[in-house]
Protein backbone atom coordinates (compact mmCIF):
# COMPACT_ATOMS: atom_id res chain seq x y z
CA UNK A 1 0.00 0.00 0.00
CA UNK A 2 1.49 3.25 -0.97
CA UNK A 3 1.84 5.90 1.78
CA UNK A 4 1.16 8.59 -0.26
CA UNK A 5 -1.99 7.44 -1.96
CA UNK A 6 -4.33 10.17 -1.31
CA UNK A 7 -7.67 7.41 -0.64
CA UNK A 8 -5.81 6.40 2.42
CA UNK A 9 -5.75 10.41 3.92
CA UNK A 10 -8.36 10.71 6.88
CA UNK A 11 -10.18 13.70 5.40
CA UNK A 12 -9.78 17.24 7.15
CA UNK A 13 -13.27 17.71 7.96
CA UNK A 14 -13.18 13.94 9.64
CA UNK A 15 -10.09 14.90 11.69
CA UNK A 16 -12.03 18.01 12.99
CA UNK A 17 -15.13 16.71 13.47
CA UNK A 18 -13.68 13.73 16.33
CA UNK A 19 -11.74 16.62 18.30
CA UNK A 20 -13.39 17.86 21.57
CA UNK A 21 -15.21 20.43 21.32
CA UNK A 22 -15.04 21.62 25.01
CA UNK A 23 -12.27 19.85 26.16
CA UNK A 24 -12.57 18.95 29.91
CA UNK A 25 -10.82 20.68 32.36
CA UNK A 26 -7.37 19.28 33.26
CA UNK A 27 -7.93 17.59 36.69
CA UNK A 28 -5.05 19.18 38.50
CA UNK A 29 -5.77 23.15 37.72
CA UNK A 30 -9.06 23.40 38.80
CA UNK A 31 -10.25 25.54 35.67
CA UNK A 32 -13.62 24.50 35.50
CA UNK A 33 -14.45 24.43 39.53
CA UNK A 34 -12.81 27.94 39.72
CA UNK A 35 -15.49 29.13 36.96
CA UNK A 36 -18.63 27.37 38.93
CA UNK A 37 -17.21 29.44 41.99
CA UNK A 38 -17.23 32.44 40.19
CA UNK A 39 -20.58 32.19 38.97
CA UNK A 40 -22.35 31.23 42.27
CA UNK A 41 -20.26 34.18 44.32
CA UNK A 42 -21.69 36.27 41.01
CA UNK A 43 -25.07 35.14 42.07
CA UNK A 44 -24.96 35.39 46.03
CA UNK A 45 -23.55 38.88 45.86
CA UNK A 46 -26.25 40.42 43.41
CA UNK A 47 -29.23 38.29 45.50
CA UNK A 48 -27.24 40.57 48.60
CA UNK A 49 -27.08 43.15 47.43
CA UNK A 50 -30.63 43.55 45.86
CA UNK A 51 -32.14 42.81 49.67
CA UNK A 52 -30.01 44.81 51.10
CA UNK A 53 -31.35 47.77 48.28
CA UNK A 54 -34.92 46.66 49.08
CA UNK A 55 -34.30 46.83 52.87
CA UNK A 56 -32.91 50.18 52.89
CA UNK A 57 -35.96 51.17 50.40
CA UNK A 58 -38.82 50.42 52.75
CA UNK A 59 -38.25 53.42 54.95
CA UNK A 60 -37.71 55.93 52.67
CA UNK A 61 -40.94 54.68 50.41
CA UNK A 62 -42.47 54.39 53.68
CA UNK A 63 -41.63 58.17 54.51
CA UNK A 64 -42.72 59.37 50.61
CA UNK A 65 -46.33 57.24 51.00
CA UNK A 66 -47.02 58.23 54.27
CA UNK A 67 -49.05 61.67 53.58
CA UNK A 68 -50.92 60.16 50.54
CA UNK A 69 -52.19 57.27 53.81
CA UNK A 70 -53.25 60.22 55.93
CA UNK A 71 -54.65 62.90 53.47
CA UNK A 72 -55.95 64.68 56.55
CA UNK A 73 -53.38 64.76 59.42
CA UNK A 74 -55.12 67.82 61.62
CA UNK A 75 -57.17 66.91 64.53
CA UNK A 76 -59.20 68.27 67.41
CA UNK A 77 -56.60 68.66 70.37
CA UNK A 78 -58.43 69.98 74.17
CA UNK A 79 -56.62 72.64 75.32
CA UNK A 80 -57.60 73.79 78.20
CA UNK A 81 -61.32 74.28 80.00
CA UNK A 82 -62.84 77.53 78.81
CA UNK A 83 -63.15 78.86 82.04
CA UNK A 84 -59.54 79.09 82.83
CA UNK A 85 -59.26 81.98 80.61
CA UNK A 86 -59.42 85.40 81.63
CA UNK A 87 -60.67 87.87 78.99
CA UNK A 88 -57.92 90.24 77.93
CA UNK A 89 -55.12 87.97 78.86
CA UNK A 90 -53.34 86.06 76.34
CA UNK A 91 -51.28 82.98 77.58
CA UNK A 92 -49.09 80.75 76.19
CA UNK A 93 -51.00 76.99 75.96
CA UNK A 94 -48.73 73.37 74.77
CA UNK A 95 -49.98 70.56 73.15
CA UNK A 96 -48.92 67.36 71.54
CA UNK A 97 -48.77 66.95 68.04
CA UNK A 98 -51.56 64.18 66.96
CA UNK A 99 -49.38 62.57 64.30
CA UNK A 100 -46.43 61.89 66.89
CA UNK A 101 -44.88 58.60 68.29
CA UNK A 102 -43.45 58.29 71.76
CA UNK A 103 -39.79 57.88 70.10
CA UNK A 104 -40.54 61.21 69.11
CA UNK A 105 -38.97 63.13 72.70
CA UNK A 106 -39.55 66.74 72.88
CA UNK A 107 -40.65 67.35 68.92
CA UNK A 108 -43.72 66.12 70.00
CA UNK A 109 -44.85 69.08 71.86
CA UNK A 110 -46.06 72.39 70.60
CA UNK A 111 -47.34 75.70 71.52
CA UNK A 112 -49.64 77.86 70.76
CA UNK A 113 -50.61 81.66 72.43
CA UNK A 114 -54.74 81.65 73.31
CA UNK A 115 -55.94 85.17 73.89
CA UNK A 116 -59.03 85.29 75.46
CA UNK A 117 -61.79 88.52 73.70
CA UNK A 118 -64.41 87.90 76.01
CA UNK A 119 -65.92 84.76 77.97
CA UNK A 120 -66.35 82.06 74.68
CA UNK A 121 -64.72 84.06 72.37
CA UNK A 122 -60.37 84.00 71.60
CA UNK A 123 -58.06 83.72 69.10
CA UNK A 124 -55.48 80.93 68.72
CA UNK A 125 -52.00 82.25 67.13
CA UNK A 126 -49.43 80.14 66.30
CA UNK A 127 -45.90 81.11 68.03
CA UNK A 128 -43.89 80.79 64.62
CA UNK A 129 -43.48 84.29 62.78
CA UNK A 130 -44.46 84.49 59.84
CA UNK A 131 -41.06 86.21 58.60
CA UNK A 132 -39.20 82.58 59.04
CA UNK A 133 -40.87 80.83 61.44
CA UNK A 134 -38.85 81.63 64.69
CA UNK A 135 -40.96 81.41 67.57
CA UNK A 136 -42.45 84.67 69.25
CA UNK A 137 -43.02 85.58 72.64
CA UNK A 138 -45.91 87.66 73.99
CA UNK A 139 -44.82 90.76 76.28
CA UNK A 140 -47.60 91.67 78.24
CA UNK A 141 -46.56 95.16 79.57
CA UNK A 142 -46.16 96.25 75.41
CA UNK A 143 -48.96 93.98 74.75
CA UNK A 144 -47.12 92.81 71.32
CA UNK A 145 -45.80 89.17 70.12
CA UNK A 146 -42.35 90.04 69.41
CA UNK A 147 -39.73 87.88 67.42
CA UNK A 148 -36.20 87.78 68.80
CA UNK A 149 -34.60 86.47 65.17
CA UNK A 150 -35.01 89.32 63.06
CA UNK A 151 -37.28 92.25 64.88
CA UNK A 152 -40.63 91.04 63.60
CA UNK A 153 -43.65 92.82 66.06
CA UNK A 154 -47.53 91.90 66.07
CA UNK A 155 -50.22 93.80 67.89
CA UNK A 156 -51.91 91.73 70.06
CA UNK A 157 -54.63 90.80 67.52
CA UNK A 158 -51.64 89.26 65.54
CA UNK A 159 -51.45 91.71 62.72
CA UNK A 160 -48.47 92.97 61.79
CA UNK A 161 -46.88 96.15 63.68
CA UNK A 162 -43.16 96.29 62.14
CA UNK A 163 -40.31 94.17 60.99
CA UNK A 164 -39.87 92.01 58.27
CA UNK A 165 -42.91 89.69 58.18
CA UNK A 166 -45.10 89.44 55.28
CA UNK A 167 -48.45 89.44 57.09
CA UNK A 168 -49.67 88.83 60.71
CA UNK A 169 -49.46 85.68 63.12
CA UNK A 170 -51.33 82.12 61.37
CA UNK A 171 -53.90 81.20 63.61
CA UNK A 172 -55.82 78.28 64.21
CA UNK A 173 -59.18 77.09 63.87
CA UNK A 174 -60.73 76.68 67.58
CA UNK A 175 -64.14 75.02 68.37
CA UNK A 176 -66.01 74.83 71.89
CA UNK A 177 -67.01 71.47 73.02
CA UNK A 178 -67.99 70.63 76.43
CA UNK A 179 -66.58 73.59 77.92
CA UNK A 180 -63.19 72.57 76.16
CA UNK A 181 -61.13 74.98 74.14
CA UNK A 182 -60.19 72.81 71.45
CA UNK A 183 -57.73 73.72 68.12
CA UNK A 184 -57.31 71.69 65.06
CA UNK A 185 -54.42 71.07 65.31
CA UNK A 186 -51.76 68.82 63.35
CA UNK A 187 -50.36 70.78 60.66
CA UNK A 188 -48.55 74.11 61.06
CA UNK A 189 -50.00 76.96 59.19
CA UNK A 190 -47.87 78.10 57.01
CA UNK A 191 -47.61 81.01 54.16
CA UNK A 192 -50.09 78.83 51.92
CA UNK A 193 -52.89 80.11 53.55
CA UNK A 194 -52.00 83.37 51.61
CA UNK A 195 -53.02 87.00 53.20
Amino acid sequence: MNQHDPSNKPAANESAANKPTNPAPCGGCGAGASENRRGFLFAAGTTLLTIGGALAAVPIVGAALAPAANRNPNKWLPLAKTDTFVPGDTVLMKFTNPWSTPDDGVSRENACYVRCLEPGKFQVFAVNCAHLGCPVEWFEQSRLFMCPCHGGVYYEDGSRASGPPPRGLFEYEWRLTDGNLEILGGRLPGLQEGT
